[in-house]
This record gives C-alpha cells, structure tokens and sequence, in this order.
C-alpha cells in the first residue's frame, strides 16, 4: 500500500475550503450575521483581530486538505477502491469521529448556544465534504 497524495488536489481542496469559509462566516454569507450574535464578535472585533485569524484559517485548511488527502489515500489502497467516494468516506467519518463530538463537548461545557454548536458544525461538514470533492476527483 503506497501513500500518493496529489499536490494539485491539495491546492484545490484549500481553495475550496477557503471559500466555504467565506460563504459560510462572512458579513454578507449564509450565517455570518447569526454568527456574529451568537458569539459576540462584532464587526470592529474582526478589524482589530487584523490578519491574524485568517492566517489561522488558511493554516488549519491546508493541514485538514493534507490529512484528507492521506487519509483518503490509505482508504483507497485499503479497500482498492474508487478514491472519490473513499475521500467522501473518510470525510464523513472525519467531521462524525473528530470534528463534531469534539466541538459538541467543548460547546457543551461551555455552555455555547445550541444553535452556534450547529451552524459551526454544519459548516465543518460542508467543509470537509467540500474538500473530499477535489481530493476524490484529483487524487
């Protein structure tokens, strides 16, 4: 079983997971301003956070592009199956396993609104199986 990771697929899945993001959280986006009041984080809170969080962001895609990646490729040598639909798989389980029970424990005990714990972990879904598209397709 050989590890193969495709660089233009990693590139792609990044962009794409970038601009999730922007859909998902912006100002103008599907739940930015809902966002917004469920955290407290205004607009001017944004501005003073500067570039920082976006750095932040684009960091944390391009490692969760990486691991999809591999991941998605040892599934496929695994089950010597079609790495689309083993991209999808493991993004599935990924956001199921990892993202969405960790996030719910946090936001449980610190007592986050329900409805924030779902629009972030809705989004975490769209964004791995976003990714997996790319990764599946181009891997």
């Amino acid at each position: 079983m050989e590890l193969s990771i495709s660089w233009p697929a990693v590139v792609f899945a990044t962009a794409v997971g970038t601009a999730i993001a922007w859909i998902w959280y912006s100002d103008w986006g599907l739940v930015g301003g809902v966002w917004r009041k469920l955290t407290g984080v205004t607009k001017e809170d944004s501005e003073r956070g500067g570039k920082g969080p976006f750095v932040v962001l684009v960091a944390s895609i391009v490692v969760t592009a990486l691991t999809l990646a591999a991941a998605s490729s040892v599934t496929s040598g695994f089950f010597g199956t079609d790495s689309f639909w083993a991209a999808l798989a493991v993004a599935l389980v990924a956001w199921l396993g990892f993202s969405l029970s960790t996030l719910a424990q946090h936001n449980g005990f610190e007592q986050k609104p329900g409805q924030l714990t779902m629009i972030n972990s809705a989004y975490q879904l769209v964004l791995f199986l976003g990714m997996a598209v790319p990764i599946g397709l181009l891997q």
